[in-house]
């Protein structure tokens, strides 16, 4: 299929030049922002902001092979690297680091209920710890030149005063920090399973809204619960940008509307067939290095969701890319299952 002028400009990295448009971004997800889903979303949209799975400090500072959680590929621009701990220096270190790997931007995780995580002070409960936090954030700005942020919630437990929040944005945004991302919920510490902290507790946007209007200075991005494109235009008549979180990964056609919608950009691509013909030499290139076809295939499950032929794609791939030997055929295999249940005339 040839390409237009346009979507071929969709294949070029859209490097930040001093600032970044959040207007649009893909939450941060164990096991599902891996570079591999990231280089597909790409296919999709171009001007959405990336972000990688929370790394910690001591993968990157402590572990064997920390590249293997730092490296992405190219098209992946802009792109921010999430870091998790709670240590000032080794932040510090970590940030720097993003710097020399070129990140566009690098954010601190404080947010994230796992009782895993807790044990080691990372993630939301640092929220009980805004001067730490305030501290934290200082040395990576003082380590680093490209723009540091920090995701968190509205709470912790059963705190429902809306003052806790206010402060707590206020004590860190002394620090010169500029840019929050704010899912909006409590985080349940003890009780909730990390599932249950993104269902259970309910969502308080009119909070999000009202750090803009007390903060009207600072950028403020809303989280949590976003599952649309007229949901996102709806929140950005009160805050600065959208992060959407499992939507994107469990139903990613729906990024294919960014770029349009959101940023007034031309499309990246006309129909899922293509953004997948995009995705091809990207998992032959991977195949050839070794890697399993299943470690890419998984991120690509629900591009037909909710369509003729969707079903099939997933059950083929899901029984048959997990073999060590499958090759790029299994692929190009499941696509033409969906291919021939629609009709000449069918865009999908």
């Amino acid at each position: 299929m040839l390409l237009d002028t346009d979507t071929k400009n969709c294949s070029e990295p859209l490097k930040s030049k001093g600032s970044i448009d959040r207007r649009f971004s893909i939450a941060p997800m164990l096991d599902w922002t891996t570079r591999d889903y990231r280089v597909f979303a790409r296919t999709l949209t171009k001007h959405t902001l990336l972000y990688t799975e929370m790394v910690t400090t001591g993968a990157i500072l402590q572990g064997d092979n920390p590249e293997r959680f730092l490296k992405y590929d190219d098209c992946e621009h802009p792109i921010a690297l999430q870091l998790g701990g709670s240590d000032a220096v080794a932040l510090a270190k970590c940030a720097k680091i993003a710097e020399t790997f070129h990140y566009d931007e690098v954010n601190l995780n404080v947010g994230c209920p796992s009782d895993r995580v807790q044990n080691s002070l990372i993630g939301a409960c640092l929220m009980a710890y805004p001067d730490k936090v305030a501290d934290i954030l200082k040395a990576m700005q003082d380590a680093t030149s490209i723009p540091v942020t920090i995701k968190h919630r509205i709470g912790l437990d059963d705190q429902q005063e809306y003052s806790i929040l206010r402060d707590f944005v206020g004590t860190v945004a002394d620090t010169g920090i500029q840019t929050f991302i704010v899912h909006a919920r409590n985080a349940i510490l003890q009780g909730l399973s990390p599932k249950e902290n993104r269902e259970i507790p309910p969502l308080k946007y009119d909070y999000v809204y009202q750090l803009k209007k007390d903060f009207p200075d600072l950028e403020i991005i809303i989280n949590g619960g976003i599952k649309t494109i007229d949901e996102t235009i709806s929140h950005l008549d009160h805050v600065d940008g959208v992060m959407m979180g499992r939507e994107a990964y469990n139903n990613p056609w729906i990024l294919s509307d960014v770029d349009t919608k959101v940023y007034g950009a031309s499309a990246c691509v006309n129909n899922r067939f293509e953004a997948l013909e995009r995705f091809v030499p990207y998992v032959e290139e991977q195949l050839a290095k070794g890697e399993r076809l299943m470690h890419m295939t998984r991120h690509i499950l629900g591009i037909f969701h909710g369509l003729p032929g969707g079903k099939q794609f997933r059950r083929y791939l899901s029984e048959n890319g997990h073999k060590t030997d499958a090759k790029i055929d299994i692929l190009l295999e499941a696509i033409e299952i969906v291919r021939k249940k629609t009709t000449k005339h069918t865009c999908i």
